[in-house]
């Protein structure tokens, strides 16, 4: 009867519990929705739910069991992962899908999970009313007491500029209480206090980077740049285990291999504090990556079996905002592609069971039509294709990458678009999505990309004593004084992976995974921008079910037959409208033929399978109206018989 109740987040959970113990395939449950529509919250919901009903009761002394570990990886993501926004106060501003492994008997055996896209763009600059990731307020809290003079810390976050530009408190976050739990969790999932401290320090780092970049001063007509006062400086060497004079000299002036020669490349300030804002970012997001890889390690219990997973995927749902950027058009092709998954799934499987119950029905495919915008984006000269090319291009200007758009898609795919100049006039290019029309801006979108590191520094970094940075940049060449012996082909320079071929193979690996699995759906929606509890707004609504493919849904539905019922069902529940027939048919399909050609029921409304019948749309309350006015008749007959007889007494 679990279909009877209104939909709930357990019950979509037990109800993947149940299909991998039935089935034996995998599960995964995507949650998807708006900035602030309940996607984390449901998320940790699900996965409270597994780890509760499927505790494998193993513990030794002294230990955290796993599901307290799958349970407290949340505190420590969110801290580093969260921030608030114009819509949100606990936003987390990455994707991520969590696998939990059972084993053959549907206990809980581990974890593990995969992030996506952490939004590097708001370590450096937040607007005025959002804030930058919670990490920072929370090392700033004085929760842990040691910590701020471990860090070189003051004691006013407004005297570090990268994260003070927008707010720094959120009424409905206690950075004090975020920092104990976060601080906790570290312990549980198994971190030493060095790891710990480590990851404070990388974090605090980048905080005495923002000002750093701004003690640059300009020299001699070159204005070339230099450090006069070097007491930031000095603290960000400390934490990063490097020497300070060198550093500062490489920032100034990065090491360049010409020929076989290496040069300095002088710089400005302002080229400057860029590389020293590249290598912040770089810090902050690698670190973040280390923790999610710690955490995955301690959710493995290697002495268990591993036989099935169900997969949670929590990722960003469709945006449009007035200015449309990188992370936009990211974010907006992902769901592109988990939509197109959504249909084919649910047209798949319906179609699949009309041709099972042997209904003449001519296959329609509806993922098809969202084909040709996917497409776009990965053919080859397509969207993606052209902003690589573009990306490793030594020469490239916003204006070349606009022009070689326009040039390569416009007229070519009917889903690339002249830019709307509302809401932002300067917009560059339009892609119609299957949820809206989105212009999007590429202003600085190629620097986003190859997001460039000063290679000098990187290998100071790797040969200096901060083990976990060292760990950080442990996939990054460097900067190697000796060229290493390869094929002797010549070397190409760079780690040569740009930001959205990385991602794209990541979402590669991902839909993938999907494919593999039974999947289910949670759609979360915002009712109202004012976060006020009851309050609907009917436009915003529908908008939204617009974006996540509900209408879609529906649509389909309409064109199929979305009402079931199995014959004894069907039977039992009208026999009333046809008894005389009923009773003489030979078998429950005929009994039902019977009932359906005495109402006289349109035979385009209906089908007869071998097991069920299948309505269209609406066509059951038309069917519960007619069994109504017939027990209707049959009580009016009974009364009219019984009071005949109670007067003629």
């Amino acid at each position: 009867r679990r279909n009877e109740c209104p939909p709930h987040i357990f019950a979509i959970a037990e109800g993947a519990y149940q299909g991998m113990m039935n089935s034996g395939c995998n599960q995964s449950i995507l949650i998807t929705g708006e900035s602030g529509a309940g996607k984390t919250e449901n998320t940790k919901k699900v996965i409270s739910y597994f780890a509760t009903i499927c505790s494998s009761g193993k513990r030794k002394e002294g230990e955290a069991s796993l599901e307290d570990k799958i349970v407290q990886t949340n505190p420590v993501l969110e801290a580093w992962g969260n921030a608030k926004t114009v819509r949100n106060d606990n936003s987390s501003r990455f994707g991520k899908f969590i696998r939990i492994h059972f084993n053959a008997s549907g206990k809980l055996s581990g974890a593990d999970m995969v992030v996506y896209l952490l939004e590097k763009s708001r370590l450096t600059y937040q607007q005025p009313l959002e804030r930058c990731y919670h990490s920072f307020y929370n090392i700033m809290s004085d929760q842990v007491p040691d910590l701020k003079e471990k860090c070189l810390l003051s004691n006013d976050i407004m005297d570090y500029w990268y994260v003070s530009q927008g707010k720094i408190t959120v009424p409905s976050i206690d950075d004090k209480e975020d920092m104990m739990f976060a601080d906790q969790a570290f312990d549980v999932l198994g971190f030493t206090p060095d790891e710990k401290y480590e990851v404070y320090k990388n974090t605090a780092c980048m905080m005495h980077m923002g000002n750093m970049t701004k003690d640059f001063v300009p020299v001699g007509k070159e204005e070339q740049a230099e450090i006069k006062n070097d007491n930031n400086a000095v603290k960000v060497a400390a934490l990063a285990g490097i020497d300070v004079e060198w550093m500062i000299n490489y920032f100034c002036k990065p090491k360049l291999k010409v020929g076989t020669e290496w040069v300095s490349k002088g710089s400005t300030c302002s080229n400057a504090a860029n590389s020293v804002a590249g290598i912040a970012r770089a810090i902050y997001e690698r670190t973040f990556r280390i923790v999610v890889d710690k955490c995955n390690d301690t959710l493995i219990d290697p002495t268990m079996k591993k036989v099935q997973y169900i997969g949670v995927l929590d990722i960003a749902g469709f945006e449009i905002f007035d200015y449309n950027g990188f992370e936009q058009i990211c974010i907006n092709y992902v769901n592109e592609k988990l939509q197109q998954f959504f249909n084919q799934h649910m047209f798949t499987l319906e179609q699949e069971e009309y041709v099972r119950e042997g209904l003449d029905w001519a296959n329609v495919d509806f993922g098809m039509d969202l084909q040709k915008c996917i497409d776009m984006f990965e053919k080859p000269m397509g969207l993606l294709a052209v902003f690589e090319e573009e990306s490793l291009f030594p020469k490239a200007t916003d204006a070349t990458f606009c022009e070689k758009l326009h040039t390569n898609l416009l007229g070519k795919w009917p889903n690339f678009a002249k830019p709307n100049p509302r809401p932002d006039p300067d917009a560059h290019f339009a892609v119609i999505h299957y949820a809206a029309t989105v212009s999007y801006n590429l202003t600085g979108w190629l620097e986003k990309n190859k997001d460039p590191l000063n290679d000098t520094i990187v290998e100071m970094i790797k040969n200096g004593s901060n083990a976990l940075m060292v760990q950080c940049f442990a996939d990054h060449p460097g900067q190697p004084i000796e060229a290493p012996k390869d094929d002797g082909g010549r070397k190409k320079k760079g780690g040569g992976k740009t930001v959205s071929s990385y991602f794209k193979g990541q979402l590669d690996d991902l839909m993938t995974t999907l494919y593999k699995t039974e999947p289910h759906f949670i759609r979360c929606v915002v009712p109202n921008t004012h976060k006020i509890p009851g309050g609907v707004e009917p436009g915003l609504i529908m908008h939204q079910y617009q974006c996540n493919g509900v209408l879609a849904g529906i649509a389909i539905c309409r064109k199929g037959f979305p009402n079931k019922m199995m014959y004894p069902e069907f039977k039992s529940r009208y026999n009333i409208l046809a008894a005389k027939l009923v009773a003489k048919a030979k078998n429950d399909k005929a009994a039902a033929g019977a009932v359906l050609d005495v109402i006289q029921l349109d035979k385009e409304k209906f089908r007869l399978g071998h097991t069920k019948v299948f309505f269209r749309a609406g066509i059951l309350g038309f069917m519960e109206e007619v069994r109504e006015d017939k027990i209707g008749t049959v009580l009016a007959w009974l009364q009219s018989g019984a009071r005949g007889k109670a007067s003629r007494m």
